[in-house]
C-alpha cells in the first residue's frame, strides 16, 4: 500500500492492474476549463479525471472560503462510479509539483481511505520518463465506495480565532507564496495579507527544482526547523482556499510529521468578515 508518493515506474507497472485507479487532477485557478481540456487532449492510459470545483470542492458561499469540502456522500458516489472501493490502490497527480492533485490526496484520507498516494513530478515527469499518453477514455467498472469521513483532520474559522487568540504552543502554517503572505499582491481573494501570528511555509519549499518532493530527511529538517519544537498535533495548515496546504500536510507525511490538520476555508474564508484582524509584512 502506497500512501505518500509513488515514481512514475512504479505506476507503469501497475498501470492495467484493476485494482489501481489513476486520478488526473490538472487544474488552473485562472482558467477552470483548462485541466479538463488537457486531459482529453492526453492523459496517463487509464486515468480518470477530477475537476477541482466540481468534484473536490462544494460550491462557494458568501460566508465560506473558494474550495469549501465536498458533501462526504457525493465524493463517495463519484469514488465508487470511477472504480474505487476499500481494496483500491489510488494514484493522483497534475502537471508536475502537486499543488492540485494534494487536494484529492488529502480528501480521500479524510473519507479514510489510506491507500493514495501522489505521483511525484505528476505528469511531467511521466513524460520525462519515458512513458506515454493517450486521449482515449478509460473503461470503468463501477464499484462501491464507503465514506467514513474524518472530521477531526480539519478546523474550521470558529477554532482558528480561537486558536491565535490562545497564543499557545500551537503554529498556523501559510502554504500561499511569500508576496500574498506579506500582503504584496492578491490575485484571488479581496484583501491581501494574512492571519495574524501565522507562519508562511510557502509549498514550493517541499520539491527540488525538478518539481519533485525533497527526501524525507530533508522535508523533516524543513518542517522542524519551522516548528521550533512545537508538537504537529497541533499545527494547522492554511493557504488561500485549502488546496495547497494539503501539499504542506503531504510533505508532513512524508517526513513522518503526522497530526497537522487543515483549515479548510484558509485565507478566503477569513477575509469574508471584516471584523476579522489582517496582519501584512513578515
Amino acid at each position: 500500500m502506497y500512501t505518500t508518493i509513488v515514481d512514475p515506474q512504479t505506476l507503469a507497472a501497475h498501470i492495467d492492474d484493476r485494482n489501481w485507479v489513476v486520478m488526473d487532477c490538472r487544474f488552473n485557478l485562472m482558467n477552470p476549463e483548462e485541466g479538463r481540456q488537457l486531459y482529453h487532449q492526453g492523459h496517463i492510459p487509464n486515468a480518470r479525471f477530477m475537476d477541482l470545483n466540481e468534484d473536490l470542492a462544494s460550491p462557494k458561499t458568501a460566508t465560506t472560503g473558494r474550495h469549501p469540502l465536498p458533501d462526504a456522500q457525493q465524493l463517495a458516489n463519484k469514488l465508487g462510479e470511477l472504480g474505487v472501493d476499500e481494496n483500491t490502490q489510488v494514484v493522483v497527480y497534475d502537471g508536475d509539483c502537486g499543488a492540485f492533485a494534494a487536494r484529492t490526496w488529502w480528501l480521500l484520507r479524510w473519507l479514510g481511505h489510506e491507500a493514495v498516494a501522489l505521483l511525484d513530478g505528476g505528469l511531467k515527469h511521466w513524460q520525462q520518463a519515458g512513458y506515454s499518453v493517450t486521449p482515449e477514455l478509460p473503461k470503468i467498472t463501477s464499484r462501491s465506495f464507503t465514506g467514513r469521513p474524518d472530521n477531526n483532520l480539519w478546523v474550521d474559522t470558529a477554532f482558528v480565532e480561537s486558536f491565535i487568540e490562545a497564543n499557545g504552543s500551537g503554529m498556523l502554517l501559510d502554504a500561499r507564496a511569500p508576496e500574498r503572505f506579506r500582503g504584496e499582491q492578491e490575485p484571488a481573494d479581496s484583501i491581501a495579507g494574512h492571519v495574524p501570528t501565522a507562519y508562511n511555509a510557502p509549498f514550493s519549499g517541499n520539491l527540488n527544482e525538478q518539481q519533485q518532493f525533497l527526501p524525507a530527511e530533508q522535508l523533516r529538517q524543513r518542517f522542524e526547523g519551522i516548528l521550533g519544537g512545537r508538537p504537529v498535533q497541533e499545527t494547522v495548515c492554511m493557504c488561500g482556499s485549502g488546496v495547497t496546504a494539503c501539499h504542506n500536510l503531504l510533505a508532513l507525511e512524508i517526513a513522518g510529521l503526522s497530526g497537522a490538520r487543515l483549515y479548510v476555508g484558509s485565507w478566503s474564508e477569513w477575509v469574508t468578515s471584516s471584523a476579522r484582524p489582517v496582519a501584512t509584512g513578515a
